[in-house]
């Protein structure tokens, strides 16, 4: 008997344990996929998949996503953070580069975390690069693409829709961009276009491009 109340006392001792709820956090949405930043970890995840943390995209489209966390089925908009404590906005990263060469832009970064050079080019509409480049970061634009023509300033090329998963410019990273892959060497360097530009904030003051991420 005494062995027992021994027994009961010490788990009567241990420290109660408690499960904290995911920082759960959608910052993009397409037709049929989200992306999720759970805990930090970010990634593009399509409805019916399970992303990080065991989240689950119910469903998703331009205006919205349900998230199965924990079991419970909830509503999210664009860029609102759940936590047990309630929502909480995101922190906004910031990038400056100044004009190099040619009075260009030029950024290091990365394509699904591989490096690339960038050309920054507001008239471009999407992220652009040569086939070369395309097969040198492992992109199977044949299969994956969609073929279509564009227009360059040296008259219709053929290319090829694709979605990247990732695009980074310093501590700034998209996911799920739009980019085109033009057949040939043109061009020579990777564009960082509108596809890209479009979902962060950006502006030029005396000779600085500001770049700042909407989340």
């Amino acid at each position: 008997m005494r062995r027992f109340e021994l027994l009961l006392a010490g788990l009567l001792l241990l420290p109660s344990l408690t499960v904290s709820a995911p920082m759960v956090q959608v910052v993009g949405l397409f037709p049929g996929a989200a992306v999720l930043n759970v805990d930090g970890q970010r990634k593009l995840v399509r409805v019916g998949q399970t992303g990080p943390g065991g989240v689950e995209v119910v469903s998703a489209d331009s205006r919205g996503a349900v998230l199965r966390v924990g079991g419970v089925e909830r509503s999210y908009g664009l860029s609102r953070e759940y936590s047990g404590a309630g929502y909480a906005a995101p922190e906004k990263t910031q990038l400056s580069v100044a004009k190099g060469v040619g009075g260009h832009y030029w950024i290091a970064g990365s394509i699904n975390s591989q490096p690339v050079q960038f050309l920054v080019d507001t008239g471009a509409t999407s992220v652009a690069i040569n086939e070369n480049q395309a097969r040198r970061l492992g992109i199977d634009y044949r299969a994956a693409g969609q073929p279509l023509l564009v227009n360059t300033a040296s008259g219709t090329a053929k290319a090829w829709r694709v979605r990247l998963n990732s695009v980074k410019v310093g501590a700034i990273d998209v996911l799920g961009v739009e980019a085109v892959v033009l057949e040939g060497e043109s061009p020579s360097e990777a564009l960082l276009g509108m596809s890209f530009l479009g979902r962060v904030s950006w502006r030029e003051d005396q000779g600085v491009l500001r770049l700042e991420s909407k989340i």
